[in-house]
């Protein structure tokens, strides 16, 4: 099996923040709008090299969804960081009449998804984000999985016409993606080829899948690994094609199993290729206060959950 390495291990948000930074170099029209969380979105040194181009709109991020929709009439691209509980939850309506219903050109950048935010607790921990986003017509959805790819996509989001929903994490994780990689909008990435199994995950879960199908490969299941870092629009192909070669599947994802990327993949294979499918993800629950690492296990999300859903799955064929 190819052996996927960790550079070290690095926060995704930061991988947005040098994305962003870089393209303040490149793109005069990239506007930041941040809702007074500027180093924890890893905004300073955009707003310190561009000061002109950033606009700390303070707690309020609903003017700043209005701000950001305004600014696009002018050609401006603004990217806009906060939490992705108060990225969503909190503004939903903005997002939905002021950029998604006209399809304003803002990137609506998300950091401390899911539980891995940790010790902030439940009220901060959102887990129904992709599902809210995924459902506005026109959005385009993404979930990167390491420094590097969130990186990549920060740099990709800007060249595409037209709403985006980025998400990305707190903590440090594995980086093991190419560094100079070119990152496709809608484009699944193969890391295994299988036939046994099918793993499709996105985000954080993506480094866990690597690791449960090296635990399965030495159990005698060859696992078909996915990094779905698109979520909508998602690769429909490729996932087609790899559950029709193993006949079985199991999603891994840092999101509610309601509404997320599990469910997209049972409706798509629902449509053209129904097969047995697990899910590896939270259970209409809500988060709660720990370290990421005690979360991850409690609620599942981890190599050892995707190995035991796989194993499952398998015998459900």
């Amino acid at each position: 099996m190819k052996e996927y390495k960790n550079s070290g291990n690095k926060d995704t948000r930061s991988g947005f923040g040098a994305g962003l930074t870089e393209l303040g170099k490149t793109n005069e029209n990239v506007v930041a709008l941040c809702a007074d969380l500027t180093g924890s979105l890893k905004m300073d040194e955009f707003k310190a090299n561009h000061p002109e181009r950033f606009f700390q709109v303070g707690i309020a991020e609903a003017n700043m969804i209005g701000m950001a929709a305004g600014m696009t009439i002018g050609g401006k691209i603004p990217f806009t960081g906060t939490f992705a509980n108060f990225s969503t939850g909190r503004v939903y309506d903005q997002i939905r009449q002021s950029v998604a219903y006209s399809g304003k050109n803002v990137k609506i950048c998300a950091s401390h998804a899911g539980v891995t935010l940790g010790e902030d607790g439940a009220t901060h921990q959102i887990l129904e984000d992709l599902g809210l986003m995924k459902m506005l017509p026109g959005m385009t959805v993404i979930n990167t999985c390491d420094f590097n790819q969130t990186k990549a996509a920060t740099l990709a989001i800007a060249e595409h016409d037209g709403p985006v929903y980025l998400r990305f994490g707190r903590p440090k994780v594995a980086n093991f993606t190419p560094e100079d990689q070119k990152f496709e909008i809608g484009k699944a990435v193969q890391l295994y080829e299988g036939n046994d199994v099918t793993i499709i995950a996105t985000g954080h879960l993506v480094w866990e899948a690597i690791q449960a199908a090296v635990e399965l490969n030495e159990k005698g299941i060859s696992a078909d690994v996915l990094n779905i870092h698109t979520i909508k629009p998602l690769d429909e192909e490729a996932i087609i094609r790899s559950v029709k070669k193993t006949g079985c599947v199991v999603t891994a994802e840092e999101h509610n199993f309601l509404g997320g990327l599990g469910e997209s993949v049972a409706r798509t294979l629902a449509e053209n290729n129904p097969a047995p499918q697990e899910f590896v993800a939270t259970k209409d629950t809500f988060g709660e206060s720990g370290t990421p690492e005690q979360l991850m296990e409690k609620y599942g999300l981890n190599a050892a959950a995707i190995v035991k859903a796989s194993e499952k799955v398998v015998k459900r064929k």
